[in-house]
């Protein structure tokens, strides 16, 4: 249950409110270790564009991860969570897009003013990178703490690890449907709208036209249910967990490719006739990326989706190039989550998109069960309930 608001702590000057609330978080402290449960305090005098949300529901997801393993350099301590769903407290006076009561689903950051947020694509904004993984407000000022040191956090603009999160206006959105709860919405921030979006969006695949989906977790099952909304055939997912492939095939893959027993390359090849439309790339494992290249028919595209370590690199086939191939990254799916997220509940609600599929449910004391079952394979996107 979130934690309701101190009554008997100063009030925020200039507007409704305690000028701090206390959390209930998920911290944390060193390279690869566990969440901690520690109690916090959140400082609530809201700037002009930020928005309180006490969380209901969070998705984890595998940047969470990379950041904890200090594969990204976010300082520590930290609380992480960045798909986050709640109910807006409190608004900045700026704020015009929600007020209080309205069900949001927080996604990333973005700044709105330089040229890729200008040009409608705020996937890309120059500021991303601090915006989202730098551990505080732009300004390096941080809003968390437990009253005798700072806690990292305005992670992804929420940091939804908690029981409260701080969002700005730009990074949520608010759901009218009220008859969706918000633990099944909250993972559309992230790891949902980016593989549907890098299928719709960023490729706008053709009827027709045919998919690889290599790594069949939340990203690449998004991707194969979005395949399938565009009518490409066929559309082959690849992984090494038998069950995955198995969804896979449910939601929409015509074809799986068991790469733990068999030859990829080849199979790509044979099912599609010598070479794939479209190659998405979601584990982030350097070969991976050299065969999504190679795999691709000429004229193909392969998509760089997963997050891989600061400094990875992966060798090229240049030559497979110059046969009018294309190699290229794609953040969140391209998409605009003001108006994506929306078009993706719709989809869902015509039974296009059902992505409850791949949803577990954990209390939030059980986060690192929650965890350890997403690096087994054992579930596919787990959801934290945290507040009522």
């Amino acid at each position: 249950m979130a934690v309701a608001q101190d009554s008997t702590a100063p009030r925020a000057p200039g507007g409704p409110g305690p000028a701090t609330v206390p959390v209930r978080a998920a911290v944390v402290r060193e390279k690869g270790g566990p969440f901690v449960f520690e109690d916090l305090v959140l400082d609530t005098v809201l700037r002009p564009d930020e928005v309180l949300v006490g969380v209901v529901a969070t998705g984890v997801c595998q940047t969470d991860l990379h950041v904890r393993d200090r594969h990204l350099p976010t300082p520590l301590p930290v609380v992480l969570g960045h798909e986050g769903a709640g109910i807006v407290e409190r608004v900045g006076s700026a704020v015009t897009a929600v007020a209080p009561g309205d069900r949001v689903v927080m996604s990333y950051r973005s700044c709105g003013r330089c040229r890729s947020c200008l040009t409608g694509s705020p996937a890309y904004c120059a500021l991303s990178f601090p915006l989202n993984f730098g551990g505080s407000r732009i300004d390096g000022t941080n809003a968390l703490h437990n009253g005798e040191e700072e806690i990292h956090g305005h992670f992804f603009g929420q940091s939804s690890f908690a029981t409260h999160a701080l969002a700005t206006e730009r990074n949520v959105v608010r759901i009218d449907d009220r008859d969706l709860p918000l633990e099944l919405l909250a993972p559309l921030g992230c790891g949902l709208q980016t593989g549907a979006g890098a299928v719709l969006n960023s490729l706008t695949v053709e009827a027709g036209a045919s998919v690889v989906v290599i790594g069949a977790g939340t990203v690449g099952l998004s991707a194969v249910m979005a395949a399938k909304i565009a009518g490409a055939s066929p559309v082959i997912a690849v992984d090494i967990v038998p069950e995955r492939l198995a969804l896979a095939r449910e939601l929409g893959a015509t074809h799986t490719i068991d790469g733990a027993h068999e030859d990829t390359a080849a199979r790509i090849a044979d099912i599609t006739g010598g070479g794939a439309d479209y190659v998405l790339e979601i584990t982030a494992r350097p070969d991976m990326l050299t065969l999504a290249v190679d795999a691709l028919a000429p004229l193909g595209t392969a998509a760089l989706i997963g997050g891989a370590p600061a400094g990875a690199h992966a060798p090229v086939n240049m030559n497979a190039l110059l046969g009018g191939r294309t190699l290229r990254g794609i953040a969140q799916g391209d998409s605009v989550p003001q108006l994506f997220i929306p078009r993706l509940i719709d989809l869902h609600r015509a039974g296009h998109f059902p992505f409850d599929r791949l949803i577990t449910l954990y209390d939030f004391d059980h986060i690192n069960e929650a965890v350890d079952d997403a690096r087994s394979g054992a579930v596919v996107k787990p959801v934290l309930r945290i507040g009522g």
